[in-house]
């Protein structure tokens, strides 16, 4: 014991030449994990879709609300499936655990949705409950109550999961899922749209021939200075 903690093994302390040689060591292995994420996400741009047939209902602040609502008018669609409700630890006061720390980690939604993409966030909680919650945590993503076989119908009636979307017109496919530890990197704008069947649409990245791209850096913008960040007015 050292001042009341176990004592560490701890790595050599060196100069800093030998520092910056170790961590330039590093870095090569850094990108090239940086480079393969590039390459899992261009295999998942090519991902067969799902075609979703069925018809799903969710309670919503301002009522009933299908499956296609919920892309607020957009092309694509995010689905985190979050535990909130009886019979989860921290119930009626909290969502669980590990929910409420990736909902903590979630960015500015106008980035996404600057890229045509909504995201939203299911449990089985009712309105009420969900909106206190996302009050005292001071959660403000879309937040809707499961009401049918959704959670099982797309794996997520279990443990949490993150499910893509994309719609053509009228038509919703299932592009992805991501579950288990994946959902911890979940969060931040890039990985959201990494997961999804368009990626980040910048040009630097290899998608299918056809797919929407622009020069990366140009679309970025303050959060509250996008044009395309709300839902077109039609919706």
């Amino acid at each position: 014991m050292v001042n009341g903690r176990l004592a560490m093994s701890t790595p050599p302390i060196v100069s800093q030449q030998e520092w910056e040689a170790a961590r330039q060591q590093l870095l090569v292995k850094e990108k090239e994990l940086t480079r393969a994420r590039d390459a899992l996400a261009a295999e998942r741009r090519r991902m067969p879709w799902l075609a979703v047939d069925k018809q799903y209902e969710f309670d919503g602040p301002q009522g009933k609300a299908s499956l296609l609502d919920l892309f607020h008018g957009r092309r694509q669609l995010i689905v985190y499936r979050a535990f909130l409700e009886p019979g989860v630890s921290g119930w009626p006061e909290h969502a669980c655990i590990g929910c409420s720390m990736l909902a903590d980690h979630v960015g500015n939604l106008a980035h996404l949705n600057a890229r045509d993409t909504t995201l939203v966030f299911v449990s089985r909680a009712p309105q009420t409950d969900i909106e206190r919650v996302k009050a005292r945590m001071g959660w403000e993503m879309p937040w809707y109550t499961l009401t049918d076989g959704f959670d099982t119908d797309f794996g997520v009636d279990e443990w949490h999961g993150t499910n893509a979307f994309i719609r053509d017109g009228d038509r919703v496919f299932r592009t992805y899922l991501i579950n288990a530890r994946g959902d911890e990197a979940m969060g931040s704008t890039w990985r959201y749209l990494d997961m999804t069947a368009l990626g980040r649409q910048e040009e630097w990245e290899d998608s299918p021939e056809g797919y929407p791209q622009t020069p990366p850096y140009q679309w970025w913008n303050w959060h509250d200075e996008y044009r395309d960040a709300q839902p077109p007015a039609s919706t």
